[in-house]
Order: structure tokens, then sequence, then C-alpha cells
């Protein structure tokens, strides 16, 4: 077994820095993106409170993706908010010497109510999700009739906890592509880091092809256009997003272009199901199941060289090798499980 000072690499040479946790895979929205209504129904069945990793669990687990080199936490779902407790998982997280980032991925509807304990519990950054600003749209697309006000209810209580916030828009084309320079304008204005996500193949339920991807390369064009943007440099290696800011500001917007500029080659992120299932890619077809190892009697150092074994096996580049054809017919994990 390594200690935790040596790099842990895969079969690519890429190092484990990022590690995803899918609290649970239930959400107060039905996005059509991720969650469609049509699928995801009043009757639909969402795990068991057995079948998801216990807190206890999680932290375990997490202690030791951090000898392996796991430097970054990220809380998704399903909603992570509607499970309970979580600054409780927060706290216990972020008394993990080796974690230098914990974030979680939001709708932002329960911040107002949550924002300041989560803070207080060691939580440093949100991503929020918001989708269009004209209310029809948002509605529509959210699944729920939600409007937009509640989002802004949520971003404005995160930042005044004093987390760090970072939005997201989804962009399918036909659907709120028309959004895009609103939804620009109105974070610009507030000084708010904005990212414009691709259209993804997440799943197999959410009616994903290339006709409906708006290319990042349009996206920053029609902003450009209007509110001149150049470049900043990565902060670090498998940075996700391109970044830009607004020329005369320091407010940023970023670009996650999986579709038409892939970035597999510096993907540094493993993920762990709401189910216990840690997958090597976003867009995998199984996963290893952790639930059943760590609920049985191995030791800990057992543990720890499974889960080297498995990064160091990981051939993952599904980006890189994305056709039409290949993201109709494989079998992925829903988004709803796995998170962003």
């Amino acid at each position: 077994m390594t200690n935790e000072r040596d790099i842990i690499v895969d079969q690519l040479n890429r190092p484990l820095r990022d590690l995803r946790i899918s609290v649970t895979d239930q959400c107060n929205f039905r996005c059509s993106y991720c969650m469609p209504k049509e699928i995801f129904g009043d009757d639909y069945q969402f795990l068991k409170q057995g079948e998801l990793l216990s807190f206890s669990e999680i932290e375990s687990l997490t202690r030791s993706f951090v000898k392996l080199g796991v430097k970054k936490i990220r809380l998704t779902g399903g909603e992570p908010l509607v499970r309970k407790d979580m600054p409780e998982l927060v706290e216990r997280l972020n008394r993990i010497e080796g974690i230098e980032d914990i974030a979680l991925t939001t709708n932002g509807v329960y911040l107002p109510k949550y924002a300041q304990q989560l803070k207080a519990a060691g939580l440093q950054r949100v991503n929020i999700s918001l989708d269009a600003m004209e209310e029809d749209i948002f509605k529509s697309m959210n699944g729920r009739s939600v409007g937009v006000k509640p989002i802004i209810s949520g971003i404005n209580a995160a930042v005044d906890a004093g987390l760090h916030v970072k939005m997201n828009m989804v962009v399918r084309k036909g659907v709120n592509d028309s959004q895009i320079l609103p939804v620009a304008r109105f974070f610009k204005e507030k000084g708010i880091t904005l990212r414009f996500i691709e259209f993804m193949d997440v799943g197999t339920t959410n009616g994903w092809n290339f006709d409906q991807v708006v290319p990042k390369k349009i996206i920053h064009d029609m902003i450009h256009q209007e509110m001149p943007l150049e470049p900043v440099d990565a902060e670090y290696f498998g940075e996700v997003a391109k970044r830009y800011r607004y020329v005369g500001t320091n407010t940023e917007i970023g670009f996650i272009s999986s579709v038409t500029e892939s970035f597999c080659s510096s993907c540094t992120r493993a993920r762990i199901s709401a189910d216990g299932k840690l997958y090597t890619c976003l867009f995998a077809t199984s996963g290893h199941d952790l639930r059943q190892l760590v609920r049985s009697d191995v030791s800990e150092s057992e543990i720890d060289e499974k889960l080297q074994s498995i990064w160091q096996g990981r051939t993952d580049r599904y980006s890189d090798e994305r056709t039409e054809a290949s993201a109709k017919n494989r079998n992925k994990i829903e988004m709803s499980y796995i998170g962003g």
C-alpha cells in the first residue's frame, strides 16, 4: 500500500484529486436533462434509506480516498439538501485532514434554510443551477413549475452566508438557448461566476442527441459580441471549465464542453453514486460496489488497496470516443444517481 505522499495515477497517467459523492437519488425538481418527469413520476421507486451510504460510511470511504490523493469533495444528488442533516456530514468531512475544499451542487431552493448552517459546518462553495431567466422556460425545464425567484433567494442566502457561489446553466438548443444572454447579463451585473454546460448524454432517459447541443464556441461568440471576453489561465491540472472574464472586470464565465472539446486527458474525478457504487467516469456503464465492501468485515487497509487498484486500472475516455451511436446504445448510469 502506498502512503499519502505518493501520487496514484491511472493507465493514462491521470492523478486522483476530486471525489464527487451523491448523497441521494431524490430531488424536488424534474429537470428534463437529468430526471425527466415522464420517467421519474410520482410512482417512481427511489432508493430506501438503508440502500444509501450512511454518513459514517461516507466519512470512512472519504478517508481512504484522501490517502490516494483526493483533496476536493463535492456533494451532489439528486438534490443533496433533500437529505436530512447535511450540515452534519459537511462537518464530519471537514475534519478529515487533507481535504482542502468541500463544495455542494444544488438547485438552490433549500439554501435560505441551510446556507448558514452549511457554512458554519465548513462548506466553502456552492454551485447553483439556473437554466433560464424567463419564468415560463425555467418552470418548464425544472418540471415542477418552480419560478426563478426561489432560486434567486437561494443565491442571496448563500452569498449572505459567506459561501463562494458559482452558477450553472445547461444549454439545450430550441429549449433555453434564447436565455444565454439574459442569464449572462444578470450574473455579470451581480458579479457571480457563471458556467455554461453543453447538453450531455448522461444516463439514457434525457433524450440526448447531437442536434440539441449548443457548442461552447457559439455560446462564447454570442456573449463576446455584446460583452467582450478575455481568457483566464487554468488554476490547476484537471480544471474542467475553460475560463474567461468580462474585459475590465474580475467577473468570470466558464464553459464545460464535454461534447465539443473533451477534457478526458486531464480528468481527475471519481464518483460515488447514491447507492454506494464507485464510478470512474460520468458516462460509465457499471460501477464498483463500495457499499457491500464497507459493510463487510474487510479491514481499512484492504479497502484502501481495493480503491487504489480500481483507480490504477482506469482507462476511461468516453468523451474522446463519443459518437451518436455510442451515446444512444450505451446503457449509462443516470445523473440522479451519480451527480454531475
